[in-house]
């Protein structure tokens, strides 16, 4: 059966928008607030597939976790010690990184576990996480080529390490991060080109000592992360079709809410810019520690040769 599409053209963008939360931070959200001492409330949790397992495999050691409403989960961490061994798998679904994440954190765990996931994640590689977390001491066992699902031994203790990263990967990063909270001595992290800092800029906020700049990150064993509540900001990338949908459509003018804006995410923003696009940034401030703000675009004539930074008025 053949199917026709027919596009018209559009009406102008109006109105007052919030997208949904980002994944990477939801899923690092819930498994910093199952780790940290006291009660946690998290808002703008996404509702996937992925960040639910997640969720899942916490609830599945012993954390309670409790949905108060849509994208909103209320953790009682229980402290880098308080996990429990789980009576089975770990299911990870689709999601390589909750998988990748997990690794770290079960690395340095006194029981052992399996992560695994569904046909496509089974085919992902995950040597380039094992292969560091068996240098801080972790024993892992891996499928053929180094592919899910993961059985990681009860650990007998973890080292810090000083990792030059072969490969740029923000998960493989925070996974050597996690395993850090549970061995001795520093961690280090360099990196080959900076990639996505939501790891250290969570860690930071849940209290725990975490130097970084681009390109290296460290930080020491020996600390507690202690309960906050998070507000996990809206996906930059749900808002970029908005973004440039009122950027292009006459009469257009949109307001989208509390938009996550780290500035590894935001190059969109830059080369709307530089076309001459009309975005402001408004009530700019953190949350989780991630900055946020609302963005403000209006249409605009936008060519390639127009240099008008107007994205970055506030």
């Amino acid at each position: 059966m053949s199917l026709q599409w027919t596009a018209g053209r559009g009406r102008a963008v109006q109105g007052d928008l919030s997208v949904p939360g980002d994944k990477s931070i939801s899923h690092r959200a819930i498994m910093l607030a199952a780790l940290a001492e006291g009660r946690s409330h998290i808002q703008g949790f996404l509702e996937g597939e992925d960040t639910r397992a997640t969720a899942a495999m916490f609830a599945r050691m012993g954390v309670r976790i409790e949905s108060l409403g849509t994208g909103v989960r209320q953790v009682d961490g229980v402290g880098l010690d308080g996990l429990h061994a789980p009576a089975t798998t770990l299911e990870c679904g689709n999601a390589g990184t909750g998988m990748r994440l997990m690794a770290g954190v079960l690395a340095g765990q006194p029981f052992p576990s399996q992560l695994s996931g569904d046909a496509s994640l089974s085919q992902r590689p995950m040597a380039r996480v094992v292969e560091p977390l068996r240098q801080m001491g972790a024993c892992i066992d891996a499928g053929p080529e180094g592919r899910p699902p993961l059985r990681i031994h009860a650990s007998n203790g973890l080292e810090g390490i000083d990792y030059s990263m072969p490969v740029v990967s923000a998960q493989v990063k925070s996974s050597i991060l996690l395993a850090g909270l549970y061995a001795r001595g520093e961690t280090r992290v360099r990196e080959l080109k900076p990639t996505r800092d939501y790891t250290e800029r969570m860690l930071q906020a849940f209290g725990w000592p975490v130097h970084f700049r681009p390109g290296d990150v460290l930080l020491g064993g020996g600390f507690r992360l202690h309960a906050r509540d998070v507000e996990v900001p809206a996906d930059f990338s749900s808002a970029a079709f908005f973004l440039v949908a009122a950027s292009i459509v006459p009469g257009s003018e949109l307001r989208l809410r509390r938009v996550g804006i780290n500035p590894r995410r935001t190059g969109l923003l830059q080369a709307l810019g530089l076309m001459g696009a009309d975005i402001m940034i408004e009530n700019a401030g953190e949350q989780g520690g991630e900055p946020v703000a609302d963005l403000v675009v209006r249409h605009a004539r936008c060519t390639r040769s127009t240099c008008r930074r107007r994205w970055c008025r506030t």
